[in-house]
């Protein structure tokens, strides 16, 4: 057991083995690791436990440099665990290197069906019991894919929680894959549209590259291929607070001229391939659809649920490429969206790509709530729902609010996705003192 000191945090690892099959546990085991963090000087004290939850799927726990963000606020009482999920960080890897191992793409798709949310919960009680004892509940703070995970952990396990706080992460309990994008498409146009009100010089700056990449082929440095619709996929980050503007900095430093004239900047290609490519994080892309599979709401496949909206003439005409450079008007960019070609033009998902096509057609998934449990929920939550969110959808959001029996809401627009993480421990801070009666 490895023990580090950084600025103001004491850091101890923690590496368990687990079944891969929580059903099964006397079947193939993997392992998954977790960062226990403390306050400097607090290191033997007698302080609760908080699980920290991150979101994605498929992302590891961040970092600490330190004491910081919302970090900090919550070492003034407890005593916190990272987790990084199966297959992500130091946990036990699933990525192009690893995966062949288990076989065919059939194989790997089986294999990757026990990465979900009920898998995570289960691997989170097995370090509850090993750190704060068998009988003794802890809490848990999950971020966007960390409150999906945090509701099927007030469905599956509630008898380990002491308090629940979800940042951004209400999921819909009785949505499909197919009604996430369809109310997915509407919000990130509303982004588009408010990025383009800021910045209207992007409008002829985004239709002159996506015209360029129309009629060139272009290489990421890493060897990725930049086609218009990669380009349209920055639009990810359009649900951050500072995302807006990132993007028009990088929109408009694209273009260097060269000896044979104007040319995509090896700048503006560098920094583009560190937002697109999923070297860091193969299963986000692999598991992102999966997280809505739910046999008792759609039986059937996810069956890449957000391109079947897009081609369903379902979505605003401004994210069709030709069709916005036909007329005059912007050209939309994408969000929270995997798509089949995403794993022709990124290398580090090419080798996965019929991986990626076996779990989308992937049927019958388990449930991950449990509708009567959370209505008779005793655990105390409290949940921040971001009412411009883009990632989130808030009306889903609600909904499952009012099915959580005494889960109480705070729904502001001062932040956005990212407002744990940006607030300097505000939000995390406001969900205590709301759990504690405090507000």
């Amino acid at each position: 057991m490895s023990v580090q000191r950084l600025p103001g945090v004491v850091l101890t690892d923690h590496v368990l083995e687990v079944p891969l099959d929580h059903d099964e546990p006397g079947g193939e085991r993997i392992e998954v690791y977790g960062r226990e963090v403390v306050a400097a000087g607090r290191e033997n004290a007698e302080l609760p436990w908080l699980v920290y939850l991150q979101g994605g799927p498929g992302c590891p726990a961040p970092r600490p440099l330190g004491r910081e963000s919302w970090l900090s606020r919550a070492l003034d009482d407890y005593r916190v665990l990272l987790l990084d999920q199966r297959g992500t960080g130091r946990s036990t890897p699933a990525n192009r290197q690893t995966l062949p191992l288990r076989g065919g793409p059939g194989e790997q798709a089986a294999y990757l069906a026990h990465f979900r949310a009920d898998a995570i919960v289960r691997d989170a009680e097995t370090f509850r019991r090993r750190l704060a004892g068998e009988d003794t509940p802890w809490s848990v703070l999950g971020q966007s894919f960390g409150g999906f995970c945090t509701v099927t952990y007030l469905s599956r396990a509630p008898e380990g929680l002491r308090e629940a706080y979800v940042t951004g992460g209400l999921p819909g309990t009785d949505a499909s894959a197919a009604d996430v994008y369809r109310a997915a498409y509407p919000r990130v146009a509303r982004k588009n549209a408010a990025h383009y009100a800021r910045f209207p010089e992007d409008v002829p700056a985004v239709r002159r590259i996506a015209a360029h990449l129309r009629a060139h082929e272009v290489r990421l440095p890493g060897g990725g291929l930049l086609t218009a619709e990669a380009f349209q996929a920055l639009g990810l980050m359009l649900g951050s607070g500072n995302g807006s503007p990132t993007l028009h900095h990088l929109i408009n430093e694209a273009w260097v001229t060269g000896p044979a004239g104007p040319e995509l900047a090896d700048a503006f290609l560098h920094a583009v391939q560190g937002h697109l490519s999923h070297a860091t994080t193969p299963l986000f892309a692999l598991l992102h659809e999966t997280i809505y599979g739910q046999r008792s709401v759609d039986p059937g496949p996810t069956g890449w649920a957000a391109q079947r909206v897009r081609d369903g003439l379902e979505t605003d005409a401004a994210f069709d490429v030709d069709t916005a450079l036909a007329g005059d008007g912007p050209l939309y960019f994408t969000g929270e969206m995997m798509y089949p070609w995403l794993f022709d033009t990124d290398p580090a998902l090419r080798p996965l790509k019929e991986t990626a096509q076996a779990l989308a057609e992937r049927t019958d998934w388990p449930d991950l709530y449990d509708t009567e449990r959370l209505a008779a929920n005793e655990v105390p939550a409290a949940a921040a729902v971001y009412f411009d969110d883009m990632y989130v959808d808030t009306t889903h959001s609600l909904r499952t609010a009012e099915r959580i029996r005494g889960l109480r809401t705070w729904v502001t627009n001062e932040w956005e996705h990212d407002g744990l993480r940006v607030s300097d421990g505000a939000v995390l801070d406001r969900l205590i003192r709301t759990v504690r009666g405090e507000l």
